[in-house]
């Protein structure tokens, strides 16, 4: 299956941001803005919550929250997207096997359309979101 298959101009896709170090409402501001630009039109941010890290010990506790963004971008498009937002931001390295670690940004693409997709690289929607309040309580807040 070719994820690039048949590709609207308005695709509704959610993500959730989520960063523990640095300026964390900083980096937020900063990831809102290259994903403006990079990405497609934001309609819509939640509110900004705090919780304690998850699957790893930090002192560092998260800003997460979920946005609604219109884009023209293919799912893989979107991916690649992302973490070129997030490697410009200056994360350099991502979670592998369920090891995580301090982030100064983390997206992740939760819903795109009503598709699914499971490759590799992607799965959509997120395998994980049902399972994180950090996730679900942003996302329930600005989903339609």
């Amino acid at each position: 299956m070719t994820l690039n298959a048949n590709v609207q101009t308005n695709n509704k896709v959610y993500l959730s941001l989520g960063t523990n170090i640095g300026d964390r409402h900083a980096n937020i501001d900063k990831a809102l803005s290259l994903i403006r630009e990079r990405v497609g039109y934001i309609e819509a941010v939640s509110s900004i919550i705090e919780t304690e890290p998850i699957g790893f010990l930090s002192p560092n506790k998260f800003l997460n929250c979920a946005i609604c963004v219109i884009t023209a971008l293919s799912p893989s498009d979107l991916l690649y997207t992302t973490q070129d937002i997030e490697r410009s931001m200056g994360r350099t390295t991502k979670s592998v096997n369920g090891v995580y670690s301090d982030r100064i940004i983390d997206i992740d693409i939760l819903l795109y359309n009503d598709i699914k997709i499971s490759t590799h690289e992607l799965k959509i929607p997120h395998p994980h979101m049902q399972e994180r309040e950090f996730v679900i309580k942003p996302l329930s807040e600005i989903r339609n």
